[in-house]
Formats: C-alpha cells, sequence, structure tokens
C-alpha cells in the first residue's frame, strides 16, 4: 500500500492536470476505446464506462490557465467556468475527446455546447437536460430517453452495443466509489483533521479523470490511512459549504477556510461524484431502469435541481444536522445565477432552524483569500464565544 503522502501528490497531480494525459493514455491502449468529457454536475457515468468509455469531468481552467480567447466568446457578466473550458477547446488540451455532454445547468453551459458544436468539436455534442418532473412515468421516461441519446451518441463512435450485464456491472462500480466516497466523509465528520477539505477535494478530483477501478483502489487505501489517527485535532467549528457546485471554488479559498478555523464537514465542491445518494439497486427489469429510478429517488439537492415538494432549504439544514455542524457557509461562484437565487429561501430555512450562516463570492481563477479568511475566521470566533 502507498503512502498517504504518495497517494495525495498523485492525486493533486491528476485533479489539475489539464492536458488530461492520464485519460489520454488509457484510450490509446485499445482501439475502440472512447473518451466523454462532461461538465458539471451530474451524467450517468455509468453508461459510458459501459460503453468502453473513460467519462472524463472537465470541471474549468482555473487559475492554471490564462484565458484569452475565451474572453471574446462570452460576455463579462457571467461566471467564469465558460470561458476556461472554451479557451481549453480552442487550444490543444481537449484533443482526442471523442464527445462531450453538457449537462443542464444554467442557460451559459446550453450555449457553450453549442459553441463546441459550431467549433466541432469532438464526434458528437450532447446537452444532456435533467428531468423537472419525478413523475417515474413522466421524467422517468424522459430521462431514460436522454441515456438512450447518449448510448446512440457513443455507438457511433466505437460501435459497442450497451449489454445490461456490462451496465450492471458498471453500475457495481459506482456503486462502491459512492460508497466509499461517503465512508471517507463520514470519518471526517468525526475526525477532520485526519484528512483536510483541501486533500479530499484533490482525490475526489482526480477521480474524475482515471477509470473508476483505479479510483476505487485509491479510495480504499485513503481510508485504511483515515480510520488511524492523524493530523493534530484544532479548536474548529465544524461547517458545511454550499454554493459551490458548478464552478469549482480555487484551492486558496478552500485553505482561507480551513485555516481561519473551520472544518468543512459536507460541501458540494465535486456534487456529480455524490449526486446519488445510496446505492443504486439492481432489482429492476432493466439497468436503465435502474439508473433512472435512482435519479427519480436518490438525487440530492442543487440549484440545478427543481425541488417542488422537497425544499432545498429544508435539506440543507438537514444536512447540517446530520453532520453536527455549527454553521454554514454559502459560497458562490460571482453571477452564478441559480446558487445566488436560490440563497435568500436557503437563508431563511438557516435563520428559522437557528443555525448560523455567512456568504460570499468567487472566481474560480482569483479570490480575495485574506478577506474571505476575515469573514471565516470572524464567523468561527463568533460561534464559540455566543452560540
Amino acid at each position: 500500500m502507498k503512502s498517504l503522502e504518495a497517494i495525495l501528490n498523485e492525486c493533486e497531480a491528476l485533479a489539475f492536470d489539464l492536458n488530461f494525459t492520464r485519460a489520454k493514455k488509457w484510450k490509446a491502449e485499445q482501439s475502440n476505446r472512447i473518451l466523454v468529457g462532461y461538465l458539471p454536475i451530474y451524467i450517468p457515468r455509468e453508461i459510458i464506462h459501459a460503453a468502453n468509455g473513460l467519462p472524463v469531468g472537465i470541471m474549468g481552467a482555473g487559475d492554471r490557465k490564462q484565458i484569452i480567447k475565451g474572453d471574446a466568446y462570452y460576455q463579462s457578466y457571467i461566471c467564469h467556468l465558460p470561458r476556461g473550458i472554451i479557451e481549453m477547446a480552442l487550444d490543444t488540451n481537449l484533443q482526442e475527446f471523442d464527445g462531450f455532454l453538457f449537462p443542464a445547468i444554467c442557460d451559459c453551459v446550453r450555449n457553450l455546447s453549442g459553441m463546441f458544436k459550431l467549433s466541432q468539436k469532438g464526434k458528437f455534442q450532447r446537452y444532456f437536460d435533467y428531468p423537472q418532473n419525478f413523475d417515474p412515468f413522466i421524467g422517468g421516461t424522459f430521462y431514460m430517453q436522454e441515456m438512450e441519446k447518449v448510448m446512440d451518441d457513443m455507438y457511433r463512435v466505437n460501435k459497442v452495443r450497451i449489454e445490461d450485464a456490462a451496465l450492471f456491472n458498471s453500475i457495481k462500480l459506482y456503486n462502491r466509489n459512492r460508497q466509499l466516497i461517503e465512508t471517507i466523509y463520514n470519518i471526517r465528520q468525526e475526525f477532520p483533521w485526519r484528512l483536510s477539505a483541501v486533500e479530499t477535494y484533490h482525490i475526489l478530483r482526480a477521480g474524475i479523470t482515471i477509470p473508476v477501478e483505479e479510483h476505487n483502489q485509491i479510495l480504499e487505501q485513503v481510508i485504511e490511512h483515515i480510520i488511524k489517527e492523524r493530523g493534530e485535532q484544532m479548536d474548529n467549528i465544524r461547517v458545511v459549504i454550499s454554493g459551490s457546485f458548478c464552478e469549482q471554488p480555487p484551492i486558496g479559498l478552500i485553505k482561507s477556510i480551513e485555516m481561519a478555523g473551520c472544518y468543512i464537514v459536507d460541501d458540494d465542491f465535486m456534487l456529480g461524484s455524490r449526486w446519488i445518494r445510496g446505492e443504486i439497486k439492481e432489482n429492476f427489469e432493466s439497468s436503465l431502469a435502474a439508473l433512472t429510478n435512482a435519479y427519480i429517488n436518490q438525487s440530492t439537492f442543487s440549484s440545478a435541481y427543481y425541488d417542488v415538494g422537497n425544499p432545498k432549504g429544508d435539506r440543507l439544514v438537514k444536512m447540517a444536522k446530520e453532520r453536527k455542524a455549527d454553521g454554514i457557509i454559502f459560497s458562490a461562484a460571482s453571477f452564478c445565477d441559480p446558487a445566488l437565487l436560490d440563497r435568500p429561501q436557503m437563508q431563511k430555512a438557516c435563520d428559522d432552524a437557528g443555525i448560523p450562516h455567512i456568504n460570499f463570492q468567487y472566481h474560480e481563477n482569483t479570490g480575495q483569500f485574506k478577506i474571505i479568511k476575515e469573514q471565516a475566521g470572524t464567523f468561527s470566533d463568533s460561534i464559540k464565544l455566543w452560540a
């Protein structure tokens, strides 16, 4: 077993390799393998895996790539994520990708799918729409049809027809992946000093660039390390971070929050890897039916998700209580309409439940870390003194 330090170094390198070297090497090893890039938040990665494909998360360029051409494609009053991704597409970062999936998050991502299509990036470009009706016969049928479209897209590239047995095998692998990730979060809830939020982030982000089989091995080894004592317990408060589900926060921002005296015990940074809550059940007539049922009945919450009958504010409060959090930090990307429009309603739910909260905004490539650290530090001190 590798040392934890070696694993963390490897994961950090994988997480921020904007050329996706490991994924491209994987594809080159067999002639009918395909790479399918997807944007935040959630994609049923199982169908890509079952088609002899590697689903690769494209989370933006962050502060690791200068944006020049991308600024010419978008107006100034939107988030930074699409600019970074179109810059990567216009350069050589996304060469050798066979297709791209754009989940329905907001108009910016919808427009980005059109830009990829006009620029002829990849062999297919699919805007993947989520159902907003959760009746199994309406939203469920729609969702199954959306997955079938993606399966047809991939078949036209590598001629691999997805069999039920192969898809059920993929479901098992991703069930294991989610189970291991939640085990890490559960350990961190009780012992957050054993694995920092930054280290956890690197581990999860690395997982969206490599085969799930390899990531499962990494997660198993991480758990073996952190079930033992590591690090030093600090007098920090425990917080949940909400609003960072799409454009990813700079690592410096996460570090600033931790250094200010906050243990981050839950978050929505890499939400796609944790979207389905619990195990996808296999007692259905088909593997697609199993995936559909999981989306309809086991999805987590975010501002890209319609919440009639199950308000996001209530679910956030429930999560904070389950994680025994002292407070909630609303951290959203600048100009992120879904997150910012939802924030007042979610803050009211926190007020009604008596849960302290603060909020700020960020860009993926810049951050006023000193100010954020001061805000988070004051928040932590006030809870320790008066809560």
